[in-house]
């Protein structure tokens, strides 16, 4: 791969984690609040009664609309948005990381393996995801903060620079890559969705190539080429994301403030013991929601751009 073509992955890369951050957004809030131990956004306990007539108190846990709601009637509609400015920070570079690792990785193990073959896309994703993780952890840290930071309208809000010398502060540089493990742990979706992103890709474009001779017709790009790209992106990640989602609440729980989370085995035990087996979907339907537009725009973006710049 020349340089030019690595910066064109690059540029593409940003391109389409910036657009798919900024309109899914408020998702992003409430999926977080949601994945969160907080019981400010809880519905109030309901009283049980015993057999023995002592109470005992329960915890239910909200849906997405009446965490929306509450955040809008008590923090009010920019709190929708918090978290946006690390988001933007990090997703351009993120994203540029990711998928340029992925392409040269992928060129590389073209030449070891079968062409285009489902080990080459598995080992390029795992360590294009890896590598992004690596490089931009400290980013999604804050902006997980920012997020989890529900204040009243009118109080001051926590700013990223505050955040950052308070995390420096509590629990120094190693405060910065809480919830790695978790990211690492996630990389088994970021896996599953490249390989069966690549399969239909590949599919609709054997589809396309045939139709093409049929007709003896020249191929070129067309909307619906992009759409079927689109398509495609969407069904992967709801397949990856649906198998692999406990990975992402058990991440928000370690990048917490102040958090009884140490590591990644050590929280999902304790979510279990204390929450239940449900605890580890919590926020997943808000997650769909978000990631399947985020991901077929981001996606789309992507190959648009790569095929605007080449050509």
């Amino acid at each position: 791969m020349s340089q030019r073509d690595t910066l064109v992955h690059l540029f593409a890369g940003g391109c389409g984690g910036t657009v798919g951050a900024i309109l899914t957004c408020p998702l992003e809030v409430v999926k977080t609040r949601l994945q969160s131990s907080s019981v400010t956004l809880y519905i109030s306990e309901v009283q049980l009664n015993t057999m023995t007539g002592a109470s005992v108190n329960r915890v239910v846990s909200p849906g997405p609309l009446h965490c929306l709601k509450v955040i809008l009637e008590k923090e009010g509609p920019r709190s929708l948005f918090r978290g946006l400015g690390p988001n933007l920070v990090g997703v351009a570079p993120s994203r540029a990381i990711y998928f340029a690792a992925y392409s040269n990785c992928k060129e590389k193990l073209n030449g070891l393996f079968d062409p285009d073959s489902t080990q080459v896309h598995m080992i390029s994703a795992a360590m294009a995801g890896f590598t992004a993780i690596t490089a931009t952890n400290p980013i999604w840290l804050i902006k997980t903060r920012l997020q989890l930071d529900a204040r009243n309208r009118g109080e001051k809000r926590m700013g990223a620079f505050e955040c950052v010398r308070k995390v420096y502060q509590t629990d120094g540089l190693r405060g910065f890559y809480r919830g790695m493990s978790a990211s690492y742990a996630g990389i088994s979706e970021t896996v599953i969705h490249f390989v069966i992103y690549e399969s239909i890709k590949q599919k609709l474009l054997e589809y396309k190539i045939a139709s093409t001779m049929e007709n003896e017709e020249e191929s070129v790009k067309e909307a619906s080429d992009f759409v079927g790209m689109m398509l495609a992106a969407a069904t992967s990640k709801t397949c990856a994301t649906t198998i692999a989602y406990p990975h992402e609440v058990v991440r928000t729980r370690l990048r917490e403030e102040g958090t009884k989370y140490r590591s990644f085995f050590q929280t999902l035990s304790l979510l279990v013991q204390e929450e239940g087996y449900g605890s580890l979907y919590r926020g997943l339907t808000t997650h769909l929601v978000r990631q399947i537009p985020n991901t077929a725009i981001m996606m789309a973006t992507y190959e648009l751009v790569v095929y605007l710049l080449n050509g």
